[in-house]
């Protein structure tokens, strides 16, 4: 279990706010792996193991292991067990359903003896409302991690409709923020819209913010800071593809590492910037 000031004391160790995405896919590993029981699990491992002093998350997309069946599963099961203990760690699993469903996905993800699996955060929908991410809340001590205002192309369809109250994405951060405070809820924000998150922080001024997209979608960690980072840091930034497949040869874990170590140097001149550290 990673708590707030647990997360904020990782930061600062580490000066990093880095999350690596395990968003690995089987027919982009490099090819000596697949004589491996589980290629998948052995390209984890090395990846982890390369980049571990130098983020504070780790997060595997789940749909990247269901799509393979129990096998894959497994492969997520055993690649939880070998994060970090000191790392946060996040199912990229989007789910959101009514509240006895929700129920079983949250014991799915958050309950060992039920899955072999007990992450400390998972990315939640939260359009079917409060019943569908209280089941999840229920789990002492995990975080929920909602989806607000995302990189998508097709964000716009939806979080930027006009409602009595503001934009979509502004109403959910609203009223998510009635169910339970900034150290259980963290928010999705895409590094693409990055000059939103001055207006995001006006909604949720302490909460930690989840933000994909820097690196091979083009977001800007520069403008992130400039408009989302807090005293505390506020900000997780995930990097999958630029870090994880920086290479496709033998050395694919050393590249992993160079490239994490290049986005750790600048989220440190960051927080040194802000008085973080």
């Amino acid at each position: 279990m990673i708590s707030r000031a647990r997360l904020i004391e990782q930061i600062k160790q580490k000066k990093s706010f880095l999350c690596v995405g395990l968003d690995t896919d089987i027919d982009k590993i490099p090819e000596f792996l697949k004589d491996y029981p589980d290629p998948i699990l052995e390209f984890n491992k090395r990846i982890i193991d390369a980049t571990k002093d130098l983020c504070v998350a780790y997060k595997p997309n789940a749909a990247f292991y269901e799509a393979y069946g129990i096998k894959g599963l497994q492969s997520l099961i055993n690649t939880w067990k070998y994060l970090p203990s000191e790392c946060l760690n996040i199912i990229d699993a989007k789910r959101g359903d009514i509240g006895n469903t929700s129920d079983k996905y949250a014991r799915a993800f958050f309950d060992e003896k039920a899955s072999g699996m007990s992450f400390d955060a998972i990315t939640i929908t939260p359009y079917m409302g409060n019943d569908s991410v209280t089941p999840y809340l229920a789990y002492e001590g995990k975080w929920v991690i909602l989806l607000a205002l995302t990189s998508s192309v097709g964000s716009k369809d939806f979080q930027y409709l006009q409602t009595g109250d503001g934009y979509l994405y502004e109403t959910v951060i609203k009223k998510a923020n009635t169910w339970a405070g900034a150290d259980r809820i963290m928010y999705v924000v895409g590094a693409t819209k990055s000059t939103e998150f001055t207006n995001i922080r006006k909604f949720a001024p302490d909460n930690f913010l989840l933000v994909p997209g820097v690196g091979a979608q083009g977001g800007s960690l520069e403008d992130v800071c400039r408009y989302g980072i807090t005293k505390d840091c506020g900000l997780i930034v995930n990097a999958s593809r630029s870090i994880i497949y920086a290479s496709n040869g033998m050395d694919f874990a050393e590249a992993a590492r160079t490239e994490a170590q290049n986005i750790q140097q600048q989220m440190q001149a960051e927080l040194e910037k802000a008085g973080v550290i």
